[in-house]
């Protein structure tokens, strides 16, 4: 159950920036702050963007239908102000040849925006993206990973043995609460040490070593 933003990926801003502007059409207010997104879920950041702002006249599914059209059209910009973390690629290609592993994402961003990241650096096809945990699932994080959980089972039919690579510190504790696996990756504002005080079963500088990514994310 993979990450996306600083542990897949940097977008460059284009999300946040699509944020504010789908934001400030739909209410027609002037931006007054931003919010803390790392590891969070996009339901729970709306809920704290129309508190911050007073919005009490629009949903959160009005508010993203209108940011996902605007992250369409920008969608272009990901790659071009973006980067792809050191390794991903090789990891990805690596445990994806393992037929006894399926990749998917765990991500605070809504499906339709978590689709535009991986696509615009060309990783669509490593993840079943329909058994993922998404932004509009649940505000809590852990609840990402549990419905997760339940879309592989009802899918392939089986039991998994979940692992969760993240680079916050919700992201270790959506693991936990699930009794999956944690690994933490301080490729983001988050220090090593401080995913490890979390409870990440292992910690990683960044998945460029790619047999020890490997290694720590198949042998637990």
């Amino acid at each position: 159950m993979w990450d996306i933003d600083y542990t897949l990926l940097r977008g460059g801003g284009v999300a946040a920036r699509s944020w504010i502007a789908a934001f400030t059409e739909i209410t027609g207010l002037d931006w007054r702050a931003t919010p803390i997104f790392g590891g969070r879920t996009d339901l729970d950041i709306c809920a704290e963007v129309f508190a911050t702002h007073g919005v009490t006249d629009c949903t959160p599914e009005r508010f993203f239908d209108r940011y996902v059209a605007i992250v369409h059209d920008n969608r272009h910009e990901f790659a071009e102000q973006g980067t792809l973390m050191p390794g991903v690629r090789e990891v990805l290609t690596r445990l994806g040849d393992d037929p006894a592993v399926v990749q998917t994402l765990v991500t605070g961003n809504v499906p339709q925006v978590a689709a535009a990241k991986v696509a615009a650096f060309g990783l669509t096809g490593s993840f079943d993206a329909e058994v993922g945990g998404y932004g509009t699932d649940d505000s809590l994080r852990a609840t990402l990973v549990r419905r997760s959980l339940e879309r592989a089972r009802a899918k392939y039919g089986e039991d998994f043995h979940p692992v969760v690579i993240g680079d916050t510190v919700r992201d270790i504790e959506a693991a936990l609460a699930n009794d999956a696996v944690a690994i933490g990756v301080a490729t983001g504002a988050t220090a090593a040490a401080d995913l490890v005080a979390a409870g990440a079963h292992v910690v990683l500088p960044d998945l460029s070593d790619t047999e020890r990514a490997v290694r720590a994310l198949s042998n637990i």
